[in-house]
């Protein structure tokens, strides 16, 4: 089994920052693709940003310049660093993996739980 578990969220002032963090455990073989989504209340699930297993980076416009995604790939952990928190960027944020498990073959897509980030007007 493989288990992703965020920390980090929570209530923040508009301008502000925050910084989460997501380790992946369990019978990993490989990590791939490590990234953060998010989903507003009555919206769709969206991409926040992407980093591959050699860090190469994906972000979405919308945060672009203030937010970070990086990884420390020895401890299986992605972080995301979000500076100039604005309201619209409140939703729950999901962490990504895909994993290769130990005997198996190919990669396979992993969530957290999510974790809460508000951001006050």
């Amino acid at each position: 089994q493989v288990q992703l578990v965020e920390s980090g969220g929570g209530l923040v002032q508009a301008g502000g920052s925050l910084r989460l963090s997501c380790a992946a455990s369990g019978s990993i073989f490989s990590i791939n693709t490590m990234g953060w989504y998010r989903q507003a209340p009555g919206k769709q699930r969206e991409l926040v940003a992407t980093i591959t297993s050699g860090g190469s980076t994906n972000a979405a416009d919308s945060v672009k310049g203030r937010f970070t995604i990086s990884r420390d790939n020895a401890k299986n952990t992605v972080y995301l660093q979000m500076n100039s928190l604005k309201p619209e960027d409140t939703a729950v944020y999901y962490c990504n993996a895909d994993v290769r498990r130990y005997a198996v073959t190919g990669y396979l897509a992993y969530w957290g739980q999510g974790t809460q980030v508000t951001v006050s007007s």
